[in-house]
């Protein structure tokens, strides 16, 4: 049954062929990332530099990403998961190896898909890797952090050139984060500072990655990247994040389990949906640590990709919400 029904959803890729009229054989693997190309713009030698090129599988067949490689030394590709089912998302990570080059440079990463059809797309990445200034150490890390729980980082920034150079202002990418910046020396073009980096709000559970911007005196290039990162633990973790369902017939009602975790005992007080074909049952007023949830889902009449985004209510935090994706294909009626 399954596999008729995979068949008769998707003819998948290939219907997408016909009906875009034979199009470029490369089109469909092109069409699963959110974009083909990224600035890393100035950044200072010896910095962290990595940016992910995403890309969602929106088909029935599984995508394989077979290899990807790069034209230039200055930035490493690497696949972050191979195998994509359905909706499943990945990542090509493109690391700018600023250690190592200076000046401006470029790259082209090619990524060959080997299935369900052969493609190659190409990625672009480029920047400019200043040798004038160095961050140390070159990231600002956060470590793994508790939810609204106080924490400190120190960088020294160091400038080799003009006697009048200044840092500005430093520009913080959340209101949690806090800076403090004091110049600590200033000689024979030699310039230092030190900067202070202090949480003490709430910053977004999950990984944490983001930048603060360095505003300088500079004529050109006046602005540097700082990153930033870290785990911000929220006390409750949902795993499955995204539960996915499988292929369904038009009303047919299927249930899965989700791990509702903390590091404390806790009562799940309810959960909803953003859409009425999910059933829950009555929670378990019983306070643990672990919650094993049934959910369960009734495909709708029309058939197609459905996803949709259930929220969990508990007593442990009553300003954060865990979610979960659910998606599932309902197959054509045969």
């Amino acid at each position: 049954m399954r596999g008729k029904t995979a068949a008769k959803v998707l003819l998948g890729i290939g219907l997408w062929f016909a009906s875009s009229g034979g199009g470029s054989a490369q089109e469909w693997a092109r069409k699963m990332f959110q974009t083909l190309e990224h600035d890393f713009g100035v950044v200072v030698r010896g910095a962290k530099a990595e940016f992910e090129f995403v890309l969602t599988n929106p088909y029935v067949e599984d995508v394989h990403i077979a290899a990807v490689r790069s034209t230039c030394g200055c930035t490493t590709p690497r696949i972050k998961k191979e195998w994509l089912k359905t909706y499943e998302q990945s990542a090509i990570v493109a690391t700018y190896n600023t250690h190592l080059f200076v000046g401006s440079k470029g790259a082209t990463l090619t990524v060959i898909f080997d299935k369900p059809y052969y493609a190659e797309v190409q990625l672009q990445v480029r920047g400019y890797i200043r040798s004038d200034v160095v961050f140390s150490p070159p990231t600002v890390e956060l470590g793994e952090v508790e939810a609204g729980s106080p924490v400190e980082r120190k960088l020294d920034i160091h400038y080799a050139g003009r006697s009048d150079w200044q840092i500005l202002q430093v520009r913080s990418p959340h209101p949690a984060i806090k800076t403090e910046l004091v110049e600590t020396a200033r000689e024979a073009g030699q310039v230092r500072y030190q900067l202070t980096v202090r949480c003490d709000g709430q910053l977004p559970s999950g990984y944490y990655q983001d930048h603060l911007v360095l505003v300088t005196n500079d004529h050109i290039n006046n602005q540097l990247p700082l990153r930033i990162e870290g785990r911000i633990r929220s006390g409750i973790t949902v795993s499955p994040a995204s539960l996915f369902l499988g292929v369904v017939a038009p009303g047919q009602k299927i249930t899965k389990k989700v791990v509702v975790r903390a590091n404390k005992p806790f009562r799940i007080l309810s959960m909803s949906s953003d859409a009425d074909c999910f059933q829950f049952s009555p929670p378990d007023n019983t306070p643990k640590t672990v919650h094993i949830v049934p959910i369960t889902f009734i495909a709708g009449k029309e058939p197609g990709k459905v996803l949709h985004t259930i929220r969990i209510e508990t007593d442990l935090d009553s300003s954060y919400f865990p979610t979960l994706s659910a998606y599932a294909v309902i197959a054509a009626v045969q």
